[in-house]
């Protein structure tokens, strides 16, 4: 099956004035002035990156020319693309961008639902484990909880719960219902247990009120030791329609993420606008980050 799964690492990113300004130019006129909004300038780095990862995917794989590429969010603020695929030789993808921690991450695939989610594993901030776990009791079923609870150490159970929830939050971005989706009625079957840096998994099931989801794949990997990103794979495109199984669905090899530099990136960008000095000066003005989150990186 084909698809594309690239990540970008931003908070290693440090822009230069020359690399800021043409991430600024390359974006649309609104989008630049979202991410301009942001306090932190570790906000600002991952919503960037997210809006070159898309038009970097709609020039490659849907063969608009990247200054021509116009992008438009849905009512629930999900970004798509607003125009029409003329030539017959490219199919409409669907695609999903997800940023926390140290990546922006882009998952794609032609014919598909696409969702993606990545989670940093970091500890509570207030809270102890066991509280914070008591705190987010409703949203991971029963079956969930044992798996959860009987991974190890209080640090491997953290690891394993935000595994849980990367899988839940990347079906549920496939399906674009947003936050009013009943996180109980999806439940997961995790395998393999350990999942090791460089390799990628497609063995977890769902189970949807109380079913298993036999149309659905879901991949699985780490980034870094850190860094845990979920892809869900269902029936249907962009529109949603309900197809047959996609025959070689399931005995696809999952792809593993491609991280990107910043030349790649940009490799093939077109700026749309002309530079914008005093967007570098704003930026440079931003703190990185908020002191807890800085604390726990």
């Amino acid at each position: 099956m084909e698809g594309v799964r690239w990540a970008f690492r931003c908070g290693s990113w440090s822009p230069t004035r020359a690399e800021w300004l043409l991430a600024a130019r390359c974006v649309q006129r609104e989008e630049k002035e979202r991410i301009g909004q942001f306090v932190f300038a570790k906000d600002a780095k991952s919503a960037m990156a997210g809006r070159l990862l898309i038009r970097k995917l709609v020039s490659e794989k849907m063969g608009i020319v990247w200054d021509q590429i116009r992008l438009e969010r849905t009512a629930r603020g999900k970004p798509v693309v607003a125009n029409p695929i003329a030539d017959a030789g490219h199919q409409r993808w669907s695609f999903n961008v997800s940023h926390q921690g140290d990546y922006a991450v882009l998952a794609a695939a032609p014919g598909l639902q696409v969702g993606t989610d990545i989670m940093k594993t970091t500890r509570p901030g207030a809270a102890s484990i066991p509280e914070f776990f008591r705190l987010m009791s409703r949203q991971f079923t029963e079956h969930e909880w044992k798996t959860i609870r009987a991974t190890g150490s209080e640090w491997e159970q953290l690891h394993m719960f935000y595994r849980h929830w990367a899988l839940k939050e990347s079906f549920i971005k496939a399906i674009g219902t947003g936050l009013g989706f009943d996180l109980q009625r999806i439940d997961f079957h995790i395998s393999p247990m350990l999942i090791q840096k460089g390799e990628v998994y497609s063995e977890t099931r769902m189970h949807l009120d109380g079913e298993e989801e036999e149309d659905w794949i879901f991949e699985e990997c780490l980034l870094d030791q850190h860094h845990h990103v979920a892809v869900a794979l269902g029936p249907g495109g962009p529109a949603g329609e309900r197809e047959h199984r996609q025959p070689g669905l399931s005995a696809s090899l999952p792809l593993r993420f491609t991280v990107l530099s910043f030349s790649e990136l940009v490799a093939g960008a077109v700026p749309l606008s002309e530079e914008d000095p005093a967007y570098w000066e704003s930026f440079q003005k931003k703190q990185e980050a908020p002191k807890r989150q800085t604390a726990q990186s």
